[in-house]
């Protein structure tokens, strides 16, 4: 099973706008994060989750424009930043197909570092960019770091 991580692409300042919406950089990150995706496809998605905040709302829109998940794009607790990671873990080691999350940070990091280390660590192994997909492969009862994809790399 694959997990792949997104940290949403970069969003307004709370004082420029509260709904912080993606920045004009952001769409512009995450459109080629998109393009990339769809010149290289992944496998089959069950479904994308994003936190329900704009900008993760809005980076997993454009990703799953271009992934078409089989049951599409939807909002779920647990992303949040400062959410803590145990429900996710549980959630992924129930699954069978691969699946995405859009969220933030610190969240993703914890996420992260919990899955590779098997709970040795609590942060710190990834260093996640905005707009930037990582991907986890669950071999066995292990999960591997197999690849990462960033803005400035495309």
């Amino acid at each position: 099973m694959n997990l792949y991580l997104v940290q949403h692409a970069e969003a307004k300042r709370e004082e420029e706008d509260p709904a912080r919406p993606l920045t004009e950089k952001g769409w512009a990150d995450i459109r080629k994060i998109a393009a990339f995706l769809h010149a290289h496809p992944l496998p089959p998605l069950r479904v994308i989750y994003h936190s329900g905040k704009t900008r993760a709302e809005q980076t997993a829109e454009v990703l799953a424009d271009v992934l078409h998940p089989r049951e599409g794009c939807r909002a779920t607790e647990g992303l949040e930043p400062l959410a803590d990671p145990a429900l996710w873990i549980e959630r992924v080691r129930a699954e069978s197909e691969d699946l995405m999350l859009v969220g933030h940070l610190p969240h993703l990091d914890r996420l992260s570092a919990r899955l590779l280390s098997e709970g040795t660590i609590s942060e710190g192994l990834i260093a996640f960019q905005m707009g930037g997909l990582v991907c986890l492969r669950r071999e066995g009862a292990r999960w591997r770091l197999r690849w990462m994809i960033v803005p400035e790399l495309l």
